[in-house]
């Protein structure tokens, strides 16, 4: 028998898909297109994907704790159903786009609309007891991975017939998905949880200080910051990447996604919540950074295409890690503060995210140019593994000895 929690759950796990979908379809070729509208010139495309990136990241920087306070205060229905239907508008706007800046308008639109991926882990946090959250973040990480099985896969078949075509594939899923919020989403926080809506929380500067003034939660965030930083080598390079190093075309690079999308899925759906109740929270989020750094050091030194696929399973497990991370963090706040603290994440996601598409595009730029003699046209990965290892010593030396015991022996 499916509990009233467990019903909800599944109602935002669908959500999250739907939006994942419609993400993943333009990724193959969002990149494709800038280079077609800078008239084919990749090295010049590079640094204006950056730029986007960059851009992108600043809007999520911007939005994503105004949204999480407005969650907090109003509900997480209504901020989840606004976003997807701005979403499938600024879809819309980007299959239009005839040049450079209107396609860079409708990328900021979709920094701000898809800022409510917090608000989906509140959500979470919302339905679901602590001692599951851990879990239940990686089931939610499950509809990321089946969105970059079916959004890569389908985006590099439909650019093959037109390069625009999977934009408006994107739109049509968000406004699907708008459709399916508006008469099925449950609104999961009662009006009774609900808090005041804060001017100082529902500002990045105000977010940041949230996050440091719960004990618990200071190395925590250091630690998260330093993983999202080396999260993005892969999405930010590996198109760009892949196409240089080995050559794959835009259905190699769809099907290569699809791979990644393939482990995430094993390793959210399937490996998280045993590893979590085997090793507690503390000792999965370690296990995730280390082997992550391993998965990274494999795809910046792979000479061949096989072995440079081969360390994207590996890579993946590094997905341990930021279920872990929300769990314990979420343990730190008050029912009440959920969407404060997925917001006050999501700002420090995207921070990361402001600096890694220039770190990265440039990082390769300058190992494909003036450091192609050193051979090492894959260093933004091994900048990645660094990242990775500064992440993991300061869990070591910075989280909370409570931390280390298994789920199932500490108290809820």
């Amino acid at each position: 028998m499916i509990t009233r929690a467990r019903a909800a759950f599944i109602f935002i796990f669908i959500t999250v898909l739907l939006d994942m979908v419609a993400f993943g379809v333009i990724i193959p070729v969002l990149p494709q297109l800038i280079v077609t509208l800078e008239g084919g010139d990749t090295q010049s495309a590079a640094g204006v994907f950056g730029i986007f990136g960059t851009a992108f990241a600043f809007m999520q920087f911007l939005s994503a704790p105004f949204l999480g306070a407005l969650a907090d205060r109003f509900g997480r229905r209504p901020v989840i159903l606004l976003s997807n239907l701005g979403l499938g508008a600024d879809y819309v706007v980007m299959a239009l786009a005839p040049t450079i800046p209107i396609l860079f308008v409708g990328r900021l639109i979709s920094g701000i609309t898809s800022s409510s991926f917090s608000t989906a882990g509140a959500y979470v946090a919302d339905v679901t007891p602590p001692e599951k959250r851990a879990a239940r973040f990686g089931m939610l990480g499950v509809a990321f991975g089946i969105g970059f099985i079916i959004g890569p896969a389908l985006g590099g078949f439909l650019a093959s017939i037109d390069l625009r075509a999977p934009f408006w594939a994107a739109a049509t899923l968000s406004f699907a998905n708008f459709l399916y919020g508006l008469l099925i989403l449950p609104e999961s926080l009662p009006r009774e949880r609900r808090g005041r809506f804060s001017p100082k929380a529902a500002n990045p500067i105000g977010a940041l200080r949230f996050l440091g003034g719960h004990r618990g939660l200071v190395g925590l965030a250091g630690a998260a910051f330093f993983a999202y930083l080396a999260h993005d080598s892969l999405p930010v390079t590996f198109v760009l990447y892949a196409a240089h190093r080995f050559a794959f075309d835009e259905r190699s690079i769809g099907l290569a996604l699809a791979l990644a999308g393939v482990s995430s899925l094993i390793v959210q759906g399937g490996v998280i919540g045993r590893v979590v109740a085997a090793l507690g929270e503390y000792r999965a989020l370690l296990t995730g950074l280390f082997i992550g750094l391993l998965g990274q050091l494999l795809l910046g030194l792979a000479p061949t295409a096989p072995l440079f696929l081969a360390g994207i399973p590996v890579w993946s497990l590094f997905g341990l890690a930021t279920p872990s991370l929300q769990a314990i963090a979420s343990r730190s706040v008050e029912p009440t503060e959920q969407g404060q603290l997925q917001g006050a994440l999501a700002s420090l996601r995207s921070v990361a995210t402001l600096i890694t598409p220039i770190l990265y595009t440039q990082t390769f730029a300058a190992a494909i140019g003036p450091l192609a003699g050193l051979g090492l046209p894959g260093a933004a990965f091994l900048l990645s593994a660094c990242l990775l290892f500064v992440s993991a010593v300061i869990v070591l030396r910075a989280m909370p000895e409570r931390a280390t015991q298994p789920a199932s022996q500490r108290a809820i």
